[in-house]
């Protein structure tokens, strides 16, 4: 094949190396799924009938300090591409800056918001700036990925959905010019929506659809809007996410398929988003915001052809055969499945209150008014990202607590260390006892995860953003702890002297300590927490990500690479209610469940 002659748009089918090409994609996000299981889960992507892996690149874990890049181990974006082209797969590379993906802020840095006028996604000099430093050191490691010099990178995406944000029209050409004048010379995509997919066209762009419905008259529009050019769905949306509080959403194979075969039939192109969901470990879950604050759950399972932990479900099976029939040689065995284990229960056997963890966290900051996450300092001066933080000032009696809509996202109130209540979008005022002489008042505030979709990203600061009222009367003279959570602070407490052993009386909000014994070579296996409330999972220093009672996700996901032979280290930081134990199963429990199709899509977005 001639690596002069790229993919190519120039009629109403795609050519590769001047030969006729349809791409047969599909989504599967490197930073979701555990290094060690990326070839796995290509292996099936590829014995399911796919040629083109697509992927988005996060910024905001690439760069998560100002001026400080991190793209090695599970990061490590050209061993990904590279062990893709190795498989026999093509790659379209979706670079943002901007990607939405569930994922916090759409993968933008926090630290962007550190700046009161920041402006997101458009062509504000301080937005212009960062963009431009990071994509000198993106494009310096993804130019030599490209089809023309002998990748396997046959396109890239410029931004993505920005028809649904339109808040600049100079704003997609800079982005284009900032690719191209860095020497991307392969095809250039678009990515909307019906909503954005009127928005304005760029020369040598290739506008590409995403949708779930079958609907031609957006597939005729797309036509319309580009004759003679090839036909795209660069997101055809195999299931769904889902949000804290509501319902597991389900795509039904019956439903699925014959749209793939319509549209693979009318000669179209296609991308399956998500192929394989995986993961959003951590604190990296992104929320919603159309009519509330909604933040979605860690489990990106999205009810994929591959599941969350890369089994081959029956809309593997049922896609494998359709796909089968545009393949003129067979496809490849498909590869065996990952052993799992249902491990026995692991018994807490230690607990380290919040308030005695304080001192392994940084130093904390003083400050008369309360200051959001994004502007404390620490963290190389480029602020607190994600996790919890915690207000403490003092008081001298009770009264009407007012948060003025001033959490983000959700606050546990303590008097002199006793709970009183929650503050959050819904629960704004609070009544704080009486009480003689002065009393230390504590907020402990956790960012639940920054919206991802929207207009709203400007407004994404977390911790507290403005005043507190205590009876009409703003609160001063505030210590903040950053409580961030990352491995620093984990590995101290499990090295920490302090745990106590005594059960009579465990302090909530606080961490619990418990050992798995792996006997033998490690396997994939799901953490259940029944009889807990709220809070995150660690296993040997690693965030699973969230646990929430409320559902709909019942477990947490743990890899077998993540675990070892003998004693492993568990710990889980609770806010609410605790058992006496940790147990485990072999398949996943995704509480109730929704069809996607009967749902009208605007409730979707």
């Amino acid at each position: 094949m001639s690596r002069g002659d790229g993919l190519r748009a120039n009629s109403s089918q795609f050519t590769l190396g001047g030969e006729p090409f349809r791409i047969l994609g599909g989504s599967i996000h490197y930073f979701r799924v555990p290094r060690a299981y990326w070839e796995d889960r290509l292996l099936k992507m590829k014995a399911c009938g796919l040629n083109t892996l697509t992927t988005y690149v996060p910024w905001n874990l690439h760069e998560p300090q100002r001026g400080t890049f991190n793209f090695q181990d599970q990061l490590d974006l050209t061993a990904y591409v590279t062990l893709a082209a190795q498989l026999g797969l093509w790659v379209i590379l979706r670079p943002g800056p901007y990607i939405c993906a569930e994922w916090d802020l759409g993968g933008l840095p926090s630290w962007l918001l550190q700046d009161k006028g920041m402006r997101l996604r458009t062509t504000y000099p301080g937005f212009v700036d960062a963009v431009n430093l990071y994509f000198d050191k993106l494009v310096a490691v993804i130019k030599p990925l490209m089809f023309r010099e002998g990748g396997p990178v046959i396109a890239v995406q410029v931004e993505n959905e920005y028809g649904s944000y339109a808040k600049d029209v100079k704003y997609m050409p800079l982005i284009q010019n900032l690719l191209q004048s860095r020497g991307i010379k392969e095809l250039l995509l678009t990515s909307d929506n019906w909503e954005g997919l009127s928005y304005a066209a760029m020369e040598g762009v290739l506008k590409t659809i995403n949708l779930q419905r079958l609907s031609f008259g957006a597939i005729q529009r797309l036509a319309d809007m580009q004759p003679q050019k090839p036909l795209m769905v660069m997101e055809y949306w195999s299931g769904w996410f889902d949000v804290w509080g509501g319902r597991h959403h389900v795509f039904h194979s019956e439903d699925m398929l014959p749209v793939v075969s319509e549209l693979l039939t009318r000669g179209v192109s296609i991308n399956l988003y998500m192929f394989h969901g995986g993961t959003s470990f951590g604190f990296m879950n992104g929320a919603m915001d159309v009519d509330t604050y909604k933040p979605q759950v860690t489990s990106y399972d999205y009810d994929a052809p591959l599941s969350e932990a890369g089994d081959c479900t029956v809309k593997y099976r049922l896609l494998r055969n359709l796909l089968s029939q545009f393949h003129s040689e067979p496809l490849p065995v498909e590869p065996v499945p990952q052993e799992r284990r249902a491990y026995e229960p692991a018994a807490i056997q230690q607990h380290l209150s919040l308030w005695d963890s304080l001192p392994f966290t940084d130093k904390p900051y003083r400050s008369e008014r309360p200051v959001n996450m994004e502007n404390l300092p620490g963290n190389g001066d480029s602020g607190q990202s994600h996790g919890y933080t915690l207000y403490e000032t003092t008081i001298t009696g009770g009264g009407t607590l007012n948060s003025r809509n001033n959490v983000r996202d959700r606050a546990l109130v303590f008097v002199d260390r006793q709970r009183v209540g929650c503050l959050d979008v819904r629960t704004q005022e609070l009544a704080l006892p009486d009480g003689a002489g002065e009393v230390t008042l504590s907020l402990l505030v956790e960012n639940c995860g920054r919206v991802n979709y929207g207009k709203a990203l400007d407004e994404q600061r977390k911790g507290i953003v403005g005043d507190i009222l205590l009876n009409h009367t703003p609160l001063t003279g505030f210590t903040i702890f950053c409580l961030d959570m990352k491995p620093g602070f984990v590995n101290s407490l499990m090295h920490s002297g302090q745990w106590k052993s005594d059960f009579k009386s465990p302090s909530i909000p606080g961490f619990f300590r418990a050992r798995l014994y792996v006997d033998g070579p490690p396997r994939d296996t799901f953490l259940r927490l029944p009889g807990w409330g709220k809070g995150v999972v660690f296993v040997n220093g690693q965030n699973l990500g969230r646990h929430w009672c409320i559902g709909p996700q019942l477990f947490l996901y743990l890899p077998g690479p993540w675990l070892r032979s003998g004693e492993n280290q568990i710990i889980v930081f609770e806010e609410q209610q605790v058992d006496d134990k940790i147990q485990f199963a072999e398949n996943p429990d995704h509480g109730r469940t929704i069809d996607v199709y009967k749902l009208p899509f605007c409730t979707l977005l």
